[in-house]
């Protein structure tokens, strides 16, 4: 009997053996190589169904195997059977995010117990059986191959993983829109979006965002009211615009548009018929589904316009299966292990590198084949950013946070939840708070509205009422000549470009009092004054306004009241009682663009601007110094208060007037219409009852208010004497002075500018920027000498300040002194190695000292950054001249002309500037803003000719300022 007993343990002990040899096999398959495909999941309900075997075997035998046997083999036992155990709990409960420290407990309990059990075996047939040492050195190589053996296979699960899925650009952009995506005669162009196998992918794949939220429901319900989701045409202002560029310009240019807004349509095939014919089916409404933008599997480059690739998991339709049983074992293996699910929708640059997935969508480009012009910039937010101090790789920028942040800090940020898939209870909000106010508003959806007006005014901005000073005459105002953009754009260009800013006069800064609150101002009666107040951006991390900047009003309002209750001074006042357009004459920011016949693009028509009038952002971290011009009139009491406002009202009054009501005007002369200018009038009387929302009308969006500043001045009488300028300077006012340098310095207003930052560096001897913005207004006023002083101050406070360095060298090179400009620029880059315009500068010292080979490694580093950087495309152009390499100089001769500025175009803005003054005005990097006309205010007796006519408003044809 004893007999039969050892020969059934031993008969158990080999099936369990076996079992354990089994799990192991399958266990390194399913942690190494995981991946959604039917034989993988067939690998993971194998690897359970065993597990549960090995726990049924375990438990007759387990007392036998832990009382008999070699100590390792009994060890090893006691693992595995902590290990099933654990194994089995995470059957029932699964192993999400949260569970991962039980998931790796439960590995290594395994690993550790199979470790022991083969050693055990090997024991047993004598291999291990030799002496000490040999027994040691035997027991050694059987840990390192056990090692080997799990290392392996985690670096082919994450970094394996994370190398096959990384965003990197192209050495060489194409040459022309042609060659992006799959060309014009791919099914999705002039969009560069593709599919894996260049198929279509069935529309009802983007209609099952639903299936997500048993999973993953806190989530959908953020992504439900989202932008994102009223991507496409349940979206008026979206779908008004595309109806009218395929009326215009037929429907393949407008693929452009829905390779980012329109899947569902685009990647069945249905978008190649007229909108008009699918607009009120689902798939128009569907949006940016959950598996829009989770099915990217590639991003092709950072250059934007949908360059990213979609594949079809044909898997997924056992998620969305209406069979109970089949979408059951689905939600069971991917509770179990959703590490294949996971991969299939969450690739690493999706974490790793947001910004350039982002940057798929959210940077644009328009060329012949939409346009039936050239290369244009259209929206770029990601180009700012990567350049800026907010991104941690800009080395000149004014500011930087305490660390370096991407678009998910801000726009998808962490929010409690329960969800599958949680990490430490948060999820990214994919509600993508924003500044969308208008598509809420339009749903009647109070939350995302709330939501996205608490975005906005949380401390986003700030406004500053910062300086006064007697108003000069128009012959004395400090001018500044338009810069040149030599990109050709509808966008700004901030620090990812090294464009010209324009130069002021040479002449004295203008005495002011400030800063206000700081010290008590007087103006006279009767006088004509200047206040300069200060917007800068503090928590943006691209340009102010970003996204579509042709369609919003965004502005800075200025009034003036009296202790008596009168308003004196309005500049930015809203038409209609606060529901119609904004004054022209206000101080906007915004692209005023225009058409071939000089019509303004305010119909989101971006594919007909021909010409931009004026680009009006600020930089992530920088300033805005407005001027406003008032008189203070004999009426006036003895005080007066300023208010100053930044407001945001997207969209702007008369495209949404368009977008819901627009139509020709017909009682109007009749107007030519050609893909390039419309030159038709319009009415707003259409009718509203098939619109897209909730609001069957025109809605009134409402009017955020993101930042407002009041200060008080006090009021003398006329013939009191003038009131001295009055400077004060205080450490805690330093960021103050700063701002106000940096909004005139962008301006060009220099000589002020320099005047602005020396006071800062009165405020704080020792902070270092103060010195340093100083010495970046003299390089750029060309005084080198000056520059150098204040520079070698700054280094001596901080030596290795990257922006010093920068402007050093820039004196260096005019020096020619190029070793000692390479030497600073390579202390630059080695703070900030994805820098472009320290890594031009670099190429362009090596090209003057005729270095053509170490010129064109630095212009290609900048090209690996941005591959249409038009200054790392005209050097290479020159660098592989000079080697006498003509066919690769031609390559980026061609690339250097298709981005470069249409110098042209800008003849087509003096009509328009003409007839529309206060655009011109706004034009002007240097411009005074004046007062709409206002109900007259009282006069006194005397002299009562003289007020009245001073206090009377101004003809519009004389206020300057504004936009139309």
């Amino acid at each position: 009997m004893a007999t039969d007993r050892m020969n059934r343990m031993g008969g158990m002990t080999r099936w369990l053996s076996r079992t354990v040899l089994a799990l192991a096999l399958s266990a390194l398959l399913l942690y190494g190589y995981p991946a959604a495909t039917i034989s993988y999941g067939i690998v993971v309900l194998f690897h359970v169904g065993v597990g549960l075997l090995l726990a049924l075997l375990l438990i007759p035998s387990f007392v036998k195997l832990l009382s008999s046997g070699p100590v390792a083999a009994r060890l090893g036992w006691l693992l595995m059977a902590a290990g099933t155990v654990l194994g089995v709990i995470l059957i029932k409960i699964g192993t999400p995010n949260r569970f991962k420290n039980w998931l790796y407990a439960h590995i290594a309990l395994c690993v550790a117990g199979v470790f022991f059990l083969a050693a055990s075996w090997l024991m047993q047939r004598t291999w291990l059986s030799a002496n000490f040492a040999q027994r040691f050195l035997a027991l050694v190589i059987l840990f390192l191959l056990f090692l080997g053996m799990s290392a392996g296979a985690w670096w082919t699960r994450t970094i394996a993983w994370h190398n096959a899925y990384r965003v990197n650009n192209p050495k060489m952009p194409p040459a022309a829109m042609n060659g992006e995506g799959d060309g014009p005669q791919g099914k999705f162009f002039p969009s560069s979006a593709q599919t894996t196998d260049g198929n279509y992918i069935p529309a009802q794949y983007f209609m099952q965002s639903q299936a997500c939220e048993r999973c993953h429901s806190d989530i959908y319900k953020q992504w439900n009211s989202s932008a994102h989701h009223f991507s496409s045409f349940n979206n008026q202002w979206y779908r008004k615009s595309i109806e009218y560029m395929q009326d215009v310009s037929g429907v393949k240019p407008s693929k452009w548009c829905a390779g980012c807004h329109d899947p569902a349509l685009l990647f069945s095939g249905k978008f190649d018929a007229p909108i008009k014919e699918n607009i009120n089916t689902p798939e128009a409404k569907a949006g940016l589904s959950c598996l829009m933008c989770h099915s990217v599997v590639q991003v092709k480059s950072t250059m934007g316009q949908g360059d990213f690739v979609l594949e079809y998991p044909k898997l997924h339709e056992l998620a969305a299966s209406e069979n109970p049983v089949i979408r059951t074992l689905h939600d069971f293996m991917v509770r179990v292990n959703p590490e294949p699910h996971r991969r299939t929708f969450l690739k690493p640059f999706m974490r790793t590198q947001t910004a350039e997935f982002c940057s798929t969508c959210h940077k644009v480009h328009l060329d012949v084949p939409v346009n039936n012009y050239r290369w244009v910039r259209g929206l770029n937010e990601y180009d700012n950013w990567q350049a800026s101090g907010v991104s941690g790789q800009g080395a000149r920028s004014f500011y930087y946070p305490k660390a370096p942040m991407t678009c998910t800090d801000c726009h998808m940020p962490q929010v409690p939840s329960h969800d599958e898939g949680n990490i430490d209870g948060l999820v990214h909000s994919h509600r993508f708070p924003g500044a969308n106010t208008a598509v809420p508003t339009a749903n009647q959806d109070a939350t995302q509205l709330e939501l996205s007006t608490k975005f906005l005014q949380d401390k986003q901005l700030s406004v500053d009422i910062f300086a006064v000073s007697p108003a000069q005459s128009e012959e004395r105002q400090p001018k500044a000549a338009v810069g040149k953009p030599e990109l050709s754009t509808s966008f700004a260009i901030g620090e990812e470009a090294d464009t010209n800013l324009p130069v002021g006069p040479a002449g004295e800064a203008r005495p002011i009092t400030a800063p206000l609150g700081r010290v008590n101002a007087s103006v006279r009666r009767g006088d004509d004054v200047r206040v300069d107040v200060v917007v800068r951006t503090k928590k943006v991390g691209h340009f102010f306004p970003g996204g579509t900047i042709d369609a919003f009003d965004v502005w800075l309002e200025l009034q003036a009241t009296d202790e008596k209750g009168q308003t004196i001074f309005w500049s930015g006042k809203i038409e209609d009682e606060g529901k119609g357009p904004v004054e022209k004459g206000a101080h906007f920011y915004r692209a005023l663009l225009i058409d071939g016949h000089g019509n303004p693009i305010n119909k989101r028509n971006a594919w007909a601007n021909r010409a931009s009038v004026y680009v009006h952002l600020i930089p992530p971290g920088a300033a805005d110094t407005a001027h406003y011009r008032l008189h203070i009139p004999e009426s006036a009491g003895q005080k007066i208060t300023l208010h100053a406002k930044l407001n945001y009202r997207k969209f702007m009054w008369w495209n949404t007037q368009f977008s819901f009501a627009g139509k020709e005007d017909f009682s109007q002369p009749h107007g030519d219409m050609t893909r390039d200018y419309d030159d038709r009038r319009f009415a707003f009387n259409g009718d509203t009852s098939q619109v897209a929302g909730n609001v069957k009308g025109i809605p009134n969006l409402p009017v955020i208010l993101v930042a407002e500043d009041t200060k008080t001045i006090n009021i003398l009488d006329h013939q009191a004497a003038q009131p001295p300028p009055t400077v004060t300077v205080a450490k805690e006012d330093w960021m103050r002075w700063n701002d106000y340098g940096i909004g005139l310095f962008l301006q060009g207003d220099l000589r002020a500018a320099e005047a602005a930052f020396q006071r800062a560096t009165e405020a704080d001897p020792q902070n270092s920027d103060g010195w340093v913005n100083i010495g970046r207004t003299r390089v750029q006023e060309g005084d080198t000498d000056g520059a150098r002083t204040v520079l070698e101050k700054a280094m001596s406070l901080s030596p290795q300040l990257a922006r010093a360095h920068f402007f050093y060298a820039r004196i260096l090179k005019e020096e020619g002194k190029y070793d000692e400009a390479i030497s600073h620029l390579t202390t630059v880059l080695s703070q900030y190695p994805r820098d472009r315009v320290v890594r031009n500068e670099l190429g362009r010292v090596y090209f003057l000292q005729k270095h053509y080979n170490e010129a064109i490694k630095e212009f290609q580093q900048t090209l690996a950054i941005d591959p249409e950087d038009l200054q790392a495309h005209y050097n290479l152009m020159l660098s592989y001249s000079g080697l006498g390499d003509q066919a690769n100089a031609n390559e980026h001769k061609t690339r250097y002309l298709r981005f470069k500025a249409d110098e042209s175009a800008q003849t087509i803005t003096g009509p328009y500037r003409q007839k529309n003054p206060d655009d011109n005005n706004e034009r002007q990097p240097i411009h005074e803003h004046v007062t709409v006309a206002l109900e007259p205010v009282p006069a006194k007796k005397t002299p009562a000719a003289e007020t009245t006519k001073k206090n009377a408003p101004r003809p519009a044809a004389e206020r300057s300022g504004g936009s139309q």
